[in-house]
């Protein structure tokens, strides 16, 4: 009997473990995958993802406008991955950086940079496809590249 309320006291131990067991800690989607942009000179504008460790791009999911009007640039080769959701595809982890060339833009002109994206985490969790976007001015003609502006730029920590 003593063998029975004891296997019992282990069972209801462990399911109580096992129903207590937190969901994963994911991050926000702006947060996964940060999308950040700058201008280079005049005419070029540099867009930026990174992408948090545990995460993942897809490559044929990212689309850029520039000032309303869609872009093409030329996208990096990926990583091939077996996906569960989508097949294979093509992914990017860590950092993926693009330059776009601006024709028509002027110096001290304010461009709305935007980018739609789509990915997951490892633990094969899929995120919605998401837009951000951020204004850069494009520098005079001599002036060095500006600095990345971020779309969702790192909370403030008041107490740590």
């Amino acid at each position: 009997m003593s063998r029975s309320i004891s296997r019992t006291a282990l069972l209801l131990a462990l399911a109580t473990k096992l129903a207590c067991a937190e969901a994963p800690d994911l991050l926000e989607n702006e947060r996964a995958f940060a999308f950040a942009a700058r201008a280079v000179d005049p005419q070029t504008v540099e867009a930026r993802f990174v992408v948090a460790p545990g995460y993942y791009l897809y490559r044929d999911k990212l689309r850029f406008s520039l000032g309303g009007q869609p872009v093409a640039p030329a996208l990096p080769a990926g990583k091939m991955k077996h996906d569960d959701f989508f097949g294979n595809s093509e992914t990017y982890r860590d950092t993926i950086t693009v330059r776009v060339a601006l024709p028509r833009a002027s110096p001290g002109q304010a461009v709305t940079v935007a980018a739609e994206s789509q990915g997951c985490a490892d633990i094969g969790v899929c995120y919605p496809p998401q837009r951000q976007q951020v204004s850069v001015t494009m520098p005079r003609d001599a002036a060095r590249p500006g600095p990345f502006v971020e779309a969702a730029p790192a909370k403030r920590k008041w107490f740590q």
